[in-house]
């Protein structure tokens, strides 16, 4: 009886592994539905680079955004300790006989409380670098395309010339 169940769970293991193996890939192992390399979209909402390979394109400007702080105040927390204490429980079994006996554990017992207030430098909008291409890929419908970019990259393209053709992997999209 048990042999049966078995060949049962077998048999339906490979015809489920059969099932799912045709509709992942296909003969060449690619994935088998048009469009779908496996990379993702790489759209995330937060200026997610539009290649992942990169752009390139004529250079049309350069800006560098400058960080932007402000002065803000949340409480000042400090640590507070005052001494405690707690009764524990120890037990010793011997055979049948099992004793108990009682200890005091002296302790701290610390807590963070606020006192006063302190100010601190709040970033209100972070330090970008940016690029503008025109004819983005070799489009010329592809003009006046912001792209953020390392400061490395953005020390390069602020040294070239002004249409010069400039190849980079964007950070994100716009500035």
């Amino acid at each position: 009886m048990r042999n049966k169940h078995g060949l049962v769970r077998l048999g339906l293991v490979a015809l489920l592994m059969a099932g799912l193996g045709a509709c992942g890939t296909g003969a060449n192992g690619a994935a088998s539905h048009p469009g779908n390399d496996g990379r993702g979209t790489g759209t995330s909402g937060q200026g997610a680079p539009p290649h992942q390979d990169g752009v390139f394109g004529l250079r049309s400007g350069v800006r560098h955004v400058t960080q932007q702080t402000t002065t803000g105040t949340r409480p000042h927390l400090v640590t507070t300790c005052t001494p405690a204490t707690r009764q524990v429980k120890h037990t010793n079994r011997s055979g049948r006989s099992k004793k108990t006996w009682y200890t005091t554990e002296h302790y701290q017992d610390c807590r963070k409380t606020a006192r006063g207030t302190e100010t601190y430098r709040r970033v209100i909008r972070p330090e970008r670098w940016c690029v503008k291409l025109d004819d983005v890929n070799g489009d010329p419908k592809k003009d006046a395309a912001w792209y953020r970019v390392t400061s490395t990259t953005y020390h390069q393209a602020l040294g070239a010339d002004a249409r010069a053709r400039l190849r980079f992997t964007p950070t994100g999209t716009g500035c």
